[in-house]
């Protein structure tokens, strides 16, 4: 898609693709359209995201789902042909090396994973297939992902990218189905917990797909935008939306420490009461028993002197010489301005006065809690979090 008018190339994980056509917030309000409620008429031609540059990993064979279960933080061994998870692979010490998301066609699980993971992953499932029925494979260089929001929990695919997309035929079954994932977030899947202390999380409307498309046939989705029939949007409204969702994505909200219970991937990635995995013990001891050492938030940016701090800068309150946290992913949202999702101290106190130390000086700002400071120490308490996502109705 970078071959399309106006195409200007993102950068750090997202290299490989376009970060806007010349209009970032006109395609943020195009691709948020979808879940206004309008009719297709008054919306126009349905909007697609590029995300060619994610890594596809296919694993065949009769094991492939009791095998990942076991591996992995979410229970997917029972997972039907065309559902959609998501799980993380941790290492011993309960951090997140990967995170994962799996769709199964009821021969093969596909892995879609950022474009930095897709080698370590690969070669890591690899080494642990031991005597297993599993065939792993990197497709990558076969299938291109292309993201979309729906409309709602059942919305379809724009006619114009299923008519290119890549099908199966789950076992028993006449019709072939469309190899899209459709993002868990929108609720506290089974076995999760929700550490945001809200009854109105703002990713209940998240219905974000992927789906992929054979890279034979990824020059008629740029034909079909051409001749009006898609249109398309950049990286930069798709996570500008993504954060308003408090939605954590692996390249750009982990790092080295990272655990799932700081990001509230507890809700959509893991399963407190599935069988032994590697990090389990950390997931259980921390939500059992302890708190995340750091927490996500919200940040609301002063957006006055039109300069927009980095990934990287620090949080700080006002007055302090040590920094309270990291900014992880920084946008310019359609309706509230610069947000940022930012990694913080589990003590921080939100409602001081806080600032970002950027390259063009400190920056106002202003925290939503994500993850509670009191998340964890679950046992021995009544129960506060709230285990359903609420939806609402835009």
């Amino acid at each position: 898609m970078l071959s399309l008018p106006g195409a200007v190339a993102g950068s750090g994980p997202d290299a490989g693709v376009a970060a806007h056509y010349g209009n970032p917030l006109g395609e943020q309000r195009m691709l948020d359209a979808a879940r206004s409620g309008e009719t297709a008429r008054d919306l126009g031609a349905p909007v697609i995201v590029d995300l060619s540059d994610r890594g596809v990993i296919s694993v065949a064979g009769p094991d492939r789902l009791s095998w990942l279960d076991s591996v992995t933080s979410q229970s997917i061994r029972g997972l039907a042909p065309f559902e959609s998870a998501e799980t993380l692979l941790l290492s011993a010490n309960g951090r997140i090396e990967h995170a994962i998301r799996v769709l199964d066609d009821g021969e093969t699980a596909w892995l879609l994973v950022d474009s930095g993971e897709t080698e370590a992953l690969e070669a890591w499932l690899q080494r642990m297939r031991f005597m297993l029925r599993v065939e792993i494979a990197d497709r990558s260089a076969e299938f291109a992902t292309v993201g979309w929001l729906a409309a709602g929990p059942q919305g379809e695919a724009p006619a114009a990218l299923a008519a290119v997309a890549a099908t199966a035929e789950a076992p028993g079954a006449d019709t072939p189905q469309l190899l899209t994932w459709a993002d868990p977030w929108p609720e506290v899947v089974t076995g999760g917990v929700q550490y945001a202390q809200t009854d109105e999380h703002p990713g209940a409307d998240w219905w974000w797909r992927e789906t992929l498309v054979p890279r034979s046939e990824f020059g008629m989705l740029v034909t079909a935008v051409l001749r009006g029939e898609l249109r398309i949007a950049g990286l930069l409204a798709a996570e500008a939306l993504r954060v308003a969702a408090w939605r954590p994505r692996l390249s750009t909200e982990v790092d080295d420490r990272t655990i799932p219970h700081e990001l509230d991937w507890m809700r959509s990635a893991v399963h407190l009461s599935k069988g032994c995995y590697r990090g389990q013990e950390t997931v259980a001891k921390v939500h059992n028993l302890g708190h995340p050492p750091r927490r996500l938030v919200l940040l609301h940016l002063d957006g006055s002197e039109g300069a927009l701090p980095a990934p990287g800068d620090e949080v700080v309150v006002a007055g302090a010489d040590d920094a309270s946290g990291t900014l992880t992913t920084v946008a310019l949202h359609h309706e509230w301005g610069p947000i940022a999702l930012a990694v913080v101290k589990r003590q921080l106190d939100t409602a001081a006065e806080l600032r970002v130390r950027s390259a063009e000086g400190e920056i106002a700002a202003s925290a939503d809690e994500i993850v509670s400071p009191d998340a964890g120490a679950a046992v021995g308490r009544v129960p506060r979090l709230p285990r359903l996502g609420a939806r609402k109705t835009r």
